[in-house]
Formats: C-alpha cells, structure tokens, sequence
C-alpha cells in the first residue's frame, strides 16, 4: 500500500476571469502593402484580415503580459497573492533563460508562485488551460494565471509575400480556480511532428554565432537578415481544416456536449477561411456565436483565443456562463481542444 496522500484539490475547475492587451499601433493592409507586392484585395480574400495590431519598443512580452494579467486577475475577483502557479506561452521572447513567468509572477506581486514558460505555439494556451486543471486538481495550485502572448512582427519577415500579411501582437491571460461543477472539458490535443517543417523558424539562433553566418539568408541590401516565421500555406491549411474539425468534434464528443448544445465558438484565429470551413464541416447551428478576431487582430498564436473570447465577452456577443468550444493548433504541428465554460 502505497504510503503517499492524495492531493486535496478541486474536483473541478473554471476559467473566473479574462484580460487582454492590443497594443496601440494599428497596422493597415496598406502599410503592408509598401513591402509586398500584392493588393487589399488579395490580403482580405486569402486571410479575412484588415488590420493587425504591432507593438512599439515599449510593449515587450513582459509589459503585455502584465496588462493582460492584471485585467484577468481584477475581473477573477481575487489577488495576485492567490496566485499559485503562473504559466506563460509564448514563441517570441528571445531570451532562453530565465522563463519571463517568473518576472510576471514577480511583479504582480504572487506569493513565490511557481512559474514557467511552455512553446507550444498556437495550441499553447489551450495547453496552459489543461495544465493549469491539473494543478487545481492535484491541490498544487488554488488558482493559476495561464498567459498567451506574442510579438510576432518581431518574427515577420515584411517581404515574404506569403507571411507578411498575416502576424499581430498582443497578449491574453485567463486565471483558473476551483469549481463546484464540471466548466473544463477534457482536452483533446496531441502533435504531429512529421509535419514540422510546414511552419518554422527559417534560421535557428546558433547559426548567429560568429563565424557561423556564410549561409544565413540576406536583404537585397546585403544586411543580415533575423529569423523569421515561414510556412508551407496550403499545406498548412488543409490539415487546419479537415484534420482539425475531427479533433473539435473528438473535443465536443469528449465533454459529452453536441453543437446543437454550444452558444460559442473560438477557434484559433489563424485565417478566416479556415474558421468559415471549420464551421462548415462542424454543421454549426446558426445561433452558434463565432469569434472572427483575426479580422482586425490578425493571427497572435498563443495569445489569439484569449484575446478573442475577452472581446467577445466585453462586447455581448457572447456571456458568461455560455457553453464555448476552444481550439488551437499551430507550429509542430500541435492542436489542443477543449469545451469550456465562459467566466
């Protein structure tokens, strides 16, 4: 017989609170436009997007967060000291080490909260979510503070026709605590990493070590050129639209939900033709709300659900205590979804 305790946590959690942050700048198809040789047209067609958000010098990962954080902790209705665990997702803070979590774990002023980092790119937050249910569930954490941010206009390469249009920033944070009722589906998420190469990093960061720099790519001005996010579009897009309707349809069969019981929908807003194709294959009922963010936010990865499901929220397109089914998927390539209630 085994001589450890159980854990005394929650049965069940829920999402209590959502905050986002947009930075300032908003940046037009037409801006886009003066690098690429293309049309407003053609951007809108291909990825439904107009606009996009690109943060200024002062709005680093960490100050994105914090904003976001701080919105979600107020509107959770607890203080930052309850904070056990806080968890960040992101593919844009540059610097390996130490995790940026235990920054904003510091200054929003946790208790020694436990903190890390996960790469899980446009699946991460649906990542966060599950780890953070865990956490509540075992009694390592009371409430957890799950971020998803980026500044992909770092990673965008403004001449790559078939990229520059589509990358925002911005940052989303949720806080979970206990719940007295099931309000977290189980998550349906896996990888499938022969299909890596379809979306990357076109140079890994120790080819910038000196005297390693004879093969790394270059501007027609001869000027080193940073990484860059590429991807294989169309390839990108099929597996989004046939494989990942299977995995939100495995997420609504998992928490015993049909769509005919769903009020929303918030998929990782990544294109709007592949959102419009989900729904589709999804045989969606009309009164189903769906988020379409990426119209004026464009794809921010991680940070791309939480954003969405706050402006839902804020704006009454959507409720609290509506019933939403969440995916994201992205780089890897990974996919995580889940059924939630909405705080």
């Amino acid at each position: 017989m085994s001589k450890i305790k159980p854990g005394k946590g929650s049965p069940y959690a829920r999402i209590l609170g959502v905050g986002g942050y947009r930075p300032t700048r908003v940046v037009p198809n037409e801006e886009i436009l003066q690098h690429i040789d293309s049309s407003d047209e053609w951007i809108r067609s291909r990825s439904g997007i107009a606009t996009r958000h690109w943060a200024g010098p002062e709005e680093t990962v960490a100050e994105m967060s914090l904003e976001a954080a701080g919105k979600a902790i107020a509107n959770a209705g607890i203080s930052a000291q309850q904070i056990g665990a806080v968890i960040i997702s992101t593919v844009s803070h540059f610097k390996q080490t130490p995790s940026i979590a235990t920054e904003i774990a510091h200054r929003l002023g946790t208790e020694k909260a436990a903190a890390f980092d996960i790469s899980a790119a446009c699946a991460g937050f649906g990542y966060g979510l599950t780890i953070a249910k865990g956490l509540i569930s075992e009694g390592s954490a009371e409430y957890v503070l799950v971020v998803g941010v980026e500044r992909l206009s770092d990673l965008t390469d403004v001449t790559d026709r078939s990229t520059a249009f589509l990358f925002g920033d911005g940052a989303g944070a949720v806080v979970v605590g206990p719940s007295a009722e099931p309000a977290m589906g189980p998550t349906v998420w896996g990888s499938e990493g022969d299909k890596a190469d379809t979306i990357t990093q076109t140079v890994a960061w120790d080819r910038f070590r000196v005297g390693d720099v004879a093969e790394l790519p270059v501007s027609e001005d001869g000027e080193l050129k940073f990484p860059a996010i590429r991807q294989e579009g169309q390839t990108v897009f099929r597996w989004a639209v046939f494989e990942m309707a299977k995995v939100a349809q495995q997420a609504l069969d998992a928490a015993g939900v049909s769509p005919e019981d769903l009020d929303v929908f918030i998929p990782h807003q990544a294109n709007m033709r592949i959102i419009d194709s989900m729904v589709k294959t999804l045989k969606l009922p009309e009164n189903v709300v769906v988020a379409r963010d990426v119209e004026t936010t464009g794809n921010t990865s991680a940070a791309s659900i939480p954003l969405a499901m706050e402006r839902m929220l804020a704006t009454g397109a959507a409720k609290s205590g509506d019933t939403a089914l969440i995916i994201g998927f992205g780089a890897g390539l990974v996919y995580a979804a889940t059924v939630v209630t909405l705080p």
